[in-house]
């Protein structure tokens, strides 16, 4: 197996120099510092732990850049949902299988090793399930394999429009199961993935099920990751008030044991009492800059959460962009925006880069349940590889490594990355790029032209 030299990495013990990291099967066996390299080794430049994408709804990149005409009043999260669900409604399982290669094609070039699909595009147009009830999540599963990225699938429990126990709306129907669908589509994705991907579970919100479907959701993670999407919005948080008299997050910690299995996504709207529950939980918050700014969610309290002692990390989501660069460092801006002050999730005289990167990578393995973020024995062998020959990395060493692939604006730094042990991505590029982006094309051209093949 192979054994690559790294110029320089970012070990538990911090910046090492002249690192061999050898690789026995999909983990590190062996991390030896200020070592030549020897006969055989693969030379690289800067060696990272490859972080993983917590937060991911692969069929959405095709519909990336058709949400962006203003309507006839304003624009928000839910005049954006109507364009989602009409693109939802056109899809094909071959469409999914490969829109979701072309994002993991995407997200491994940006530098993620691994990604947590939140997966609720169960079933056929007219709703009615396929033969195999996972048909579609087997699709998702086939994109990783084929492109090589770690997989965390989560099947998202779904079947209610609104608190209460509204019934489902007519443009959900393809994401709809009552419970008893659900345990086999969790036991179908298991039986199929279970020595090749994570299973976890997915309540879609507490929009989506009603307290009795929640607990029977959380009832089959069995120890395995339980994400769900809370407090995105606003509005959310009124209904929410409306129907039970608190807050979301105040009202999943009174009815669940929410602890380090949990991921909070979005969380974006938390009073003070919230933040506190959620840091002392251990749960990690999901949080997807790039998708939050584009649909205008709002802006997390990071600097109080960290405060608090809360773990995050970052996700896709709708993958109208994808860039893990990009997520972390509008991540930075929006909470400098909103204090009007720089540096805010660094912590004093520490390196804002350096801060972002660790807690990402800490939070998405904790997140996807994978032993990754960390170049160290027995983890997963998810590495990233930083071109250190790029102008953009002159006279840098340390966190300012960090600091200028992060913030410093530079291209994409990423040379090469490993998932599971695998190479996927040499000098930048992914060795599937071409032909998976050819498929990519002709299925954004079938659906631009009504969805006739």
């Amino acid at each position: 197996m192979p054994t690559l030299h790294f110029e320089r990495a970012l070990t538990p013990e911090g910046w090492r120099s002249d690192a061999r990291v050898a690789i026995t099967g999909a983990h590190i066996a062996a991390v030896t510092c200020g070592a030549a390299p020897a006969p055989g080794d693969e030379r690289c430049g800067i060696g990272l732990p490859a972080i993983g994408n917590l937060h991911s709804h692969t069929f959405q990149r095709a519909m990336s850049g058709l949400a962006e005409r203003r309507g006839a009043s304003a624009d928000s999260f839910w005049t954006w949902r109507e364009t989602m669900y009409a693109h939802a409604l056109a899809v094909t399982p071959d469409d999914v299988e490969a829109i979701a290669a072309q994002a993991y094609v995407e997200m491994l070039e940006a530098g993620y090793g691994a990604v947590a699909e939140f997966h609720y595009l169960h079933h056929a147009e007219n709703g009615a399930p396929y033969a195999d009830v996972a048909e579609m999540a087997l699709r998702i599963a086939r994109a990783a394999a084929e492109t090589g990225i770690g997989l965390t699938l989560l099947p998202v429990f779904y079947a209610r429009s609104d608190f209460g126990g509204a019934a489902a709306r007519p443009e959900q129907r393809r994401f709809v199961n009552d419970p008893e669908r659900y345990a086999r589509l969790v036991t179908r994705c298991r039986e199929t993935l279970g020595k090749t991907a994570v299973v976890g579970v997915a309540p879609h919100s507490l929009r989506a099920a009603t307290p009795e479907e929640l607990a029977v959701v959380v009832a089959l993670a069995d120890g395995a990751p339980i994400h769900i999407h809370v407090a995105e919005q606003q509005a959310e948080v009124d209904a929410c008030v409306a129907w039970s008299g608190v807050r979301p997050v105040r009202w999943l910690f009174d009815h669940a044991d929410v602890d380090e299995r949990w991921c909070l996504i979005h969380a974006t709207h938390v009073d003070a009492e919230e933040t506190s529950l959620l840091a002392r939980s251990g749960a990690v918050a999901g949080l997807c800059p790039i998708t939050e700014a584009n649909l205008g969610d709002g802006v997390f309290p990071g600097r109080a959460f960290l405060d608090a002692g809360g773990r995050f990390g970052v996700g896709t989501d709708s993958n109208v962009e994808i860039g893990l660069a990009n997520e972390l460092r509008m991540l930075e801006y929006a909470q400098r925006l909103s204090a009007r002050a720089r540096n805010v999730l660094a912590p004093v005289g520490g390196s804002t880069g350096r801060a972002l990167f660790d807690a990402a990578s800490a939070g998405g393995a904790q997140a996807l349940g994978r032993l990754s973020g960390r170049l160290a024995p027995g983890a997963s062998a998810d590495i990233v590889s930083l071109a250190a020959d790029s102008p953009s990395l002159a006279g840098r060493d340390g966190d300012a490594i960090l600091d200028t692939w992060i913030l410093g604006g530079a291209r994409n730094l990423v040379d090469a990355v490993w998932s599971s042990g695998r190479k996927v991505v040499s000098e930048g590029r992914h060795r599937l790029g071409e032909p998976v982006a050819a498929r990519f094309a002709a299925v954004l051209r079938r659906l631009a032209d009504g969805g006739r093949a």
